[in-house]
């Protein structure tokens, strides 16, 4: 199973997980979000809390990191440590990107950030006008 990690500023990761919950009924197993403060925390003790998060996500998978701001300090923090842990980023985090990764975590992380990725895209949709108020 591949862990996942949120990485956001504190209401975004805290918000995520909770809706996650609240849609699944519980909170998955291997999944936790760190909150950031770029403004006031250094990037060695971010990285330092990122290697730990990851050792502790991951079961054997590898871990799939979803950071909020692509090119971000903490994003950048996180590239480099993900790297050097055998984890993978993906920037953008969203409900669907997080949804999709929980759903696949049994393939291979290469697969999952493919399924992360194309559900945060495939999530972002303009609603047709003709069908006012249904999604597209």
């Amino acid at each position: 199973m591949i862990g996942i990690l949120v990485l956001a500023h504190e209401g975004i990761g805290r918000g995520l997980l909770e809706t996650v919950a609240h849609i699944l009924g519980e909170r998955p197993d291997a999944l936790e979000y760190l909150a950031v403060d770029d403004a006031r925390e250094s990037q060695e003790k971010l990285a330092t809390r990122l290697d730990e998060a990851i050792s502790r996500l991951d079961r054997g998978g590898g871990v799939l990191v979803l950071a909020d701001i692509f090119g971000a300090s903490h994003c950048n923090t996180a590239c480099e440590r993900a790297e050097r842990r055998g984890a993978q980023l993906v920037s953008g985090v969203n409900l669907p990107m997080l949804l999709r990764a929980l759903n696949h975590r049994n393939l291979s992380l290469d697969a999952v950030v493919k399924r992360a990725i194309s559900g945060g895209v495939e999530g972002i949709r303009q609603p047709s006008k003709r069908a006012k108020g249904t999604a597209a």
